[in-house]
């Protein structure tokens, strides 16, 4: 027979809070920063930064150290669990691993132990299962943007169990969430991989020329370009982004119950695993051996798909080359190489496209996308990889938490 499993209130085992929003408005807004504009600057955690059930080090705003100190209720300086009460990624639970300072932004509310009881990492794992789900949605409020009360997270019922049944779960599930950041840090390295090349080849002109060497450094004829302020390899052109850009559909979001169809066409967008889920809708479906340039329009994401076959999820931009002079891959980079920082949402997507590019000759945009096509072909099938983690990682989660499977059976 198994065991009746017992519950208690979360409330007194954890302090919850957030970064008021009068505290928003009087300390935070008008002093952030896109960019930190001295050393101890402190980077903000919004909502985009819990994915997955991971800390995501993506960060878009930065304050003073000085205005972090005159908030300590809202200070990052130790391990703890971040869950976003509204707006992007809605309920999502992640630790926050104190490998640097952060600060709150107005979205996020952190929950910190005040007893040993229990194991942070299990208490993730728990309210990421169904059962913990349940109960932080249990008195969500809004329509138009919902949102997960402080009350919700503290009234929210936990499975009791002792340290070293916790400690247990935690070591089942930590395996498959200790492989997923492998292939997520390993897509990093390759994404800096081709970035290093791209940077080498087409900013610094340093591309071989025909004896192998170095072009612009083995002295490659160069030209003054009176468009860009700066030379550029003789022979090359300019062009705005805008004009070496052909129309791609944009489709909408598939609901959640449509997600990770086994066989069905991924919906890719400016998440960190590229896929918003999956849909049998073959209308409007990208086909292509190439890949696909994901914009993030309102987020400013950019990514490089390597499918197939694909479909834009709602809110992205999906972008193709008209030229052979810049493949897909090469204008990935381009596009990614924008900086979009001091410009409002709704006018990103036009400011990239009036945004000037080099554009080389057609043999050396061929040799670039050979080198990196295989880096992509290998992310894609990371990402992949890290999507089946995830549907065993969600499958065995509710199983362990209400007692279905033990340790021992799995």
């Amino acid at each position: 027979m198994s065991k009746r499993l017992q519950y208690e209130k979360l409330d007194p085992y954890v302090f919850v809070t957030k970064l008021a929003g009068f505290e928003h408005t009087k300390h935070i807004q008008g002093v952030a920063t896109h960019q930190p504009e001295t050393d101890t600057d402190i980077p903000m955690v919004q909502g985009k930064n819990i994915r997955n059930g991971f800390f995501v080090q993506d960060h878009e705003w930065f304050i003073s150290r000085a205005v972090s100190d005159s908030l300590p209720r809202s200070v990052l300086d130790k391990p703890c669990i971040l869950i976003p009460y509204v707006g992007s990624n809605l309920g999502e639970v992640g630790i926050f691993p104190n490998d640097y300072r952060c600060h709150l932004a107005s979205n996020i509310a952190k929950v910190e132990l005040i007893s040993e009881k229990y194991i942070l990492e299990y208490l993730k794992y728990y309210l990421q299962s169904d059962i913990g789900q349940g109960y932080l949605f249990q008195s969500k409020q809004g329509s138009a943007q919902p949102n997960i009360t402080m009350e919700s997270i503290r009234n929210t019922l936990i499975i009791e169990r002792n340290q070293s049944e916790q400690q247990k779960i935690c070591d089942v599930l930590s395996v498959i969430d200790k492989k997923y950041l492998l292939n997520e840090n390993l897509c990093s390295e390759l994404e800096s991989m081709a970035k290093t090349l791209y940077d080498y080849w087409f900013t610094q002109f340093d591309f071989p020329n025909e004896e192998g060497k170095p072009y612009r450094t083995s002295g490659g004829a160069m030209e003054w370009n009176e468009q860009l302020k700066r030379e550029i390899p003789k022979g090359w052109d300019v062009s705005t982004i805008g004009n070496i850009l052909t129309k791609a559909p944009n489709t909408t979001r598939i609901p959640t119950g449509e997600y990770l169809k086994t066989g069905c066409v991924p919906v890719i967008d400016q998440s960190g695993d590229y896929i918003a889920g999956y849909t049998n809708d073959k209308n409007a479906v990208l086909a292509s051996d190439a890949g696909y340039i994901v914009f993030g329009d309102h987020t400013r994401i950019v990514k490089y798909i390597r499918f197939p076959f694909a479909r834009g999820a709602d809110g992205t931009q999906v972008l193709k080359s008209n030229t052979p002079c810049v493949p897909d891959e090469l204008l990935y980079q381009i596009v990614k190489n924008v900086d979009l920082s001091n410009y409002g949402y709704a006018r990103h997507f036009k400011f990239l496209k009036d945004t000037l590019a080099v554009i080389p000759n057609e043999t050396l945009a061929k040799k670039y996308a050979q080198i990196v096509t295989p880096i992509h072909d290998k992310q894609v099938q990371l990402t992949f990889e890290n999507v089946e983690l995830t549907k065993l990682r969600d499958w065995l989660l509710p199983m362990l938490m209400n007692g279905q499977a033990t340790v021992n059976e799995v």
